[in-house]
């Protein structure tokens, strides 16, 4: 609309990041602000503190895993949402000054996660090359530019098109088919209406560490049918063996086998951080388990209702 400013969105920078890549291609990116942001910490907090309507960052790889410093960040802090989740095929560039050689190269600069899945080119094309790490793949193609001591820079493919360097490789992964999953963080609301093939995120605080406590957790699910699409343990910095969970699991909040299972969690957790449900990337429609469907759970709410009445 004419005189309307554009929404402004961060994402993990600087220019020419995977991240970047996310973050256009989401479907209000061509009337957005993107502002790239030095780290996952200062995007969301960009968010938290209303300079900017959402945050674009990297919390999964399917190569590397979980993104610490994102479930870190969700976990703590005032609370944010996830509204939306994007994946990108990850492809690599080595970049580097016009007119060097590649046997040239002595010190080659990357983010920790794209070192670990270009590990084997490296050895193979570089052998003697140091590998720095840097807080992104772009920030290695930026310090290139700026005079870092590398003499190199594996990137993100988009890195070429923001930086003047030449590319001496691309395609240098290890792992043809991996790829990257980012979320669209914002300020808390209420999630957008289920569709049917949907995931919802959340960290459970446990209220003491006993033997099985996992399996109490994990049994809230269970029972009610809800498949888990990813968990694992955080510290909480509270101290030694203080930890939290970390969950994606299928469904809906509105639905009520997973409504019924968030109950449960309330119940035995210290405390429950609801992080969204959102429309999965891939599409996939969970499979429902006889007995866990809404209308199931609407029946059992009325027999239980009919008893209590005396029928």
């Amino acid at each position: 609309m004419p005189g309307v400013p554009p929404a402004r969105f961060a994402y993990l920078g600087p220019e020419g990041t995977f991240t970047e890549q996310a973050a256009r291609s989401l479907p209000a990116a061509d009337r957005s602000e993107l502002i790239p942001c030095t780290t996952v910490t200062v995007a969301l907090d960009a968010v938290r503190e209303g300079e900017a309507a959402g945050a674009v960052v990297p919390i999964e790889n399917s190569v590397e895993g979980s993104v610490p410093v994102t479930l870190d960040e969700l976990a703590t802090g005032d609370p944010l949402m996830i509204t939306r989740e994007v994946t990108v095929p990850i492809e690599f560039s080595l970049l580097a000054a016009r007119g060097t050689a590649v046997e040239a190269i002595r010190r080659v600069a990357t983010h920790p996660h794209a070192a670990a899945q270009t590990r084997r080119w490296v050895a193979t094309h570089l052998p003697g090359a140091e590998v720095v790490h840097t807080t992104s793949t772009a920030a290695a193609a930026a310090g290139l530019v700026e005079g870092a001591e590398w003499d190199a820079a594996i990137t993100a493919p988009l890195a070429a098109a923001h930086y003047p360097l030449a590319v001496l490789a691309t395609r240098i992964a290890d792992t043809a088919d991996a790829e990257t999953r980012f979320v669209l963080v914002t300020r808390p609301g209420a999630p957008a209406p289920p569709t049917g093939a949907d995931k919802s995120s959340l960290v459970a605080f446990i209220r003491d560490d006993h033997p099985g406590v996992l399996l109490e957790l994990l049994e809230e699910f269970s029972l009610r049918g809800v498949n888990l699409s990813r968990i694992e343990s955080r510290p909480t910095g509270q101290g030694l063996g203080r930890y939290c969970f970390s969950i994606d699991c299928e469904g809906h909040i509105a639905e009520a086998r997973v409504g019924e299972a968030l109950m449960g969690l309330h119940r035995m957790c210290d405390d429950v951080r609801f992080l969204g449900s959102y429309a999965r990337v891939d599409g996939v429609r969970p499979e429902i388990v006889d007995g866990t469907g809404d209308a199931d759970f609407r029946d059992a709410e009325r027999w239980l209702a009919r008893l209590r009445d005396g029928y």
